[in-house]
Parts: structure tokens; C-alpha cells; sequence
């Protein structure tokens, strides 16, 4: 009954800001997202969205903006590799990088929601064939609470700079005890054969069809990737790098279904959702009590509004995520260059400000 009740009024708030927000036509939109910006508050705002991909040396950029938890719509810009010109298009995949881990994260709590997990029983439970060294911090255990909150104290060689596709790459065993050759310190969160488990537990079953963890990427699948571009937008050695830390750096995907994996969970915060209880997606944007972090996103403020985030950053790929935690709406970008950042950041601002999005005017400089 509580459940229900919480959902009507979620749903009554929602229906109650729409009518209350004036929208312009998608096409209107999109045209205020990709002109210069006016007023000109300086910054970025006299250029338009291809002139900061030449400023940016930014190839390719692919956009989803989520509106009344849907798609509302996307656009893509530029080449995914400029070795073959090769137009981005809806499904160019993007290496996630460290969205993975939400992704992740949601699948951790699907087994949670049936019983066959807690976030807070020690993990060593749960291993068999490597487990959790014990030290002066780790006696007490360690949970995947932490684990999934980034605050279990752990080190994992500070990012993954993942490997050549003709590199040997690392066993299971390897990679958690940073043995060579793989190319990181000690790191631990690896299942195999995880590409599969994550299809069933959470790609399939949102409907995220441009998306997988395998690793490396299959020939076939490879036909509709990005390549990777350093900081001025040139190629590298090779077209991406291989991430055998599948759950932390391994995701292929595109803004749309990352996007749909953000409505998702929109969906399960008002009990709407089939694949997650409303209680378990709570954890997913209830911070564990160190800084902004929940179970797979961050919590953060933009403008007068409050969303679940993650960005990711793999060699030669720059990808952001943000969804209201209550509103329906939301945006994914993402991006083939190691210089993708600064252009996320407009962009969202700029989807934000034409979608009337939670904030407040900034003033104009005098």
C-alpha cells in the first residue's frame, strides 16, 4: 500500500511539472542546443556544436536526452573513426568506460532483489577461487556495499589503461592480483563468464541491443564501433583498447541505451519497474555515508535539481550520465576523444537551459 501510495504521488509531481513547463518542439530544441548560445555569456556560448568539436578536436559525438522517462530524443555529430570516415550514427558504440559500473551495479542488485546476494555479507562468502586478502583493513570484511560505493578502501592502480588488441592479456587470476602481464596493480571484482551474465541480468532485458562486455570486441560488432582519438582528435596505435576488467571499464554501448538503463531505474525509485524493487534502487542513489557515493552512481546537484551520475574515461573515449532523481528526464553523451570532457559539459548545460530543466537564469555579466 505504501509502495503504491509513494508511486501515485511520484507520478502526480511528475504530471504536475510537465503541465507546469511550456516545451518547445523537439526540432526547437535542438536547434537552441546547437547555435551559439544568446544571450553570450562568454566561455563556449558563441560557438556552435560542430565549432567546438574543431576546438575540442573531438571527432564524433552521439547525445540521448531522456524527457517523461522516454527517449525524447538523439543526435549524433561527426565521424567515428577518421581513418575511414565512417559517419557516427544511433548505433555507434562507445566504450562506457566507467558507466560500466552502474551497469554493473544494476545487475548486482537484480540478485540481490532474489536473495542470492547482500550487499552487506563479506564477500569472501561469495569467492571461490581468489579471495579478498585479509589485512589490518580488511579484517572486519569486505561488502559489496563498499565495494559497489567506491568507499571499500581498495586500490586498483588508479584507472584502468586497458591493452592493446594484439597484447597477451590477463587471466582472471592475473588481473585481481596484478600479476603481469597484466598492467595495473591489485584489483578485485571479476566473474566470469561476466559478458553473459550481464546480458541476461541487464542488457537484454532493458533492451540495450547495441550493447555488451565482451572483451575484446567481436569482429562483427566491431563493424559498428568508434575508434579511439587522442586529445587533438588523431588516431592512436590501435583502434581501442581491450578492457578485461569487464565490470569496471568493459561496456560498449550507446547513449540510447544507456539512457534506457537510466529510465529503468528512474522507474524502479516509483515502484514501476519489473526488473528492480523500489527499495533496492534506493541504494542505487542513497549515499553510504562517504562523500556523494551510492551504490554504482554519485549523487549530485546540478542547477536546483538532484540526479544520479557517472562519467566515464577510457583511452581515446569521454562519456557523462546524469538523471533526474525524480523528473523523467535526463542525458547521456558520449564522445571518441581523450578531449571529450570540456564538450560534454556544454552540451549538457545547453540541454538543460533548452528543456527548462531544473535551474535558475545565471545573470548576464554587465
Amino acid at each position: 500500500m505504501v509502495m503504491k501510495l509513494t508511486a501515485l504521488i511520484a507520478s502526480v509531481a511528475a504530471v504536475l511539472f510537465s503541465v507546469g513547463q511550456a516545451q518547445e518542439p523537439i526540432a526547437t530544441q535542438i536547434a537552441r542546443v546547437e547555435a551559439a548560445q544568446s544571450p553570450n555569456r562568454q566561455g563556449f556560448d558563441p560557438y556552435t556544436i560542430q565549432e567546438m568539436m574543431k576546438l575540442f578536436h573531438v571527432p564524433g559525438v552521439s547525445i540521448a536526452v531522456v524527457r517523461d522517462f522516454k527517449v525524447q530524443w538523439t543526435k549524433t555529430y561527426g565521424a567515428a573513426d577518421v581513418v575511414t570516415d565512417a559517419p557516427v550514427t544511433q548505433e555507434t558504440r562507445f566504450q562506457a568506460a566507467s558507466i560500466s559500473k552502474p551497469v554493473t551495479a544494476f545487475a548486482v542488485l537484480r540478485a540481490v532483489d532474489s536473495g542470492k546476494l547482500s550487499l552487506d555479507e563479506d564477500v569472501n562468502n561469495y569467492l571461490k577461487s581468489w579471495k579478498v586478502p585479509v589485512n589490518e583493513y580488511t579484517e572486519g570484511g569486505v561488502t559489496l556495499r563498499a565495494l559497489l560505493s567506491h568507499t571499500s578502501g581498495t586500490g586498483d592502480g588508479f584507472g584502468f589503461p586497458g591493452y592493446n588488441p594484439s597484447a597477451k592479456l590477463p587471466t582472471l587470476e592475473q588481473v585481481l592480483d596484478g600479476k603481469p602481464p597484466s598492467n595495473v596493480g591489485p584489483v578485485f571484482w571479476e566473474r566470469p563468464p561476466f559478458a553473459e551474465i550481464m546480458q541476461e541480468l541487464v542488457l537484454g532485458v532493458v533492451g540495450m541491443a547495441n550493447s555488451t562486455y565482451e572483451q575484446p570486441l567481436p569482429a562483427t560488432a566491431d563493424q559498428s564501433a568508434a575508434r579511439a582519438h587522442d586529445k587533438d582528435g588523431k588516431v592512436m596505435d590501435a583502434k581501442w583498447h581491450v578492457y578485461p576488467e569487464q565490470a569496471a571499464a568493459g561496456l560498449w554501448t550507446t547513449p540510447t541505451d544507456l539512457a534506457k538503463l537510466g529510465i529503468e531505474v528512474q522507474k524502479a525509485l516509483r515502484g514501476e519497474s519489473k526488473l528492480l524493487s523500489r527499495r533496492t534502487a534506493l541504494e542505487m542513489v542513497a549515499p553510504t555515508g562517504t562523500g556523494p557515493f551510492a551504490i554504482g552512481f554519485a549523487i549530485e546537484k546540478r542547477g536546483e535539481g538532484w540526479y544520479f551520475v557517472h562519467d566515464g574515461s577510457n583511452w581515446g573515449f569521454r562519456s557523462d550520465l546524469a538523471m533526474h532523481r525524480l523528473k523523467g528526464y535526463g542525458i547521456v553523451v558520449m564522445t571518441n576523444s581523450d578531449s571529450g570532457g570540456q564538450i560534454i559539459s556544454a552540451i549538457e548545460a545547453r540541454v538543460a537551459a533548452a528543456a527548462n530543466w531544473d535551474s535558475l537564469d545565471k545573470p548576464v555579466p554587465r
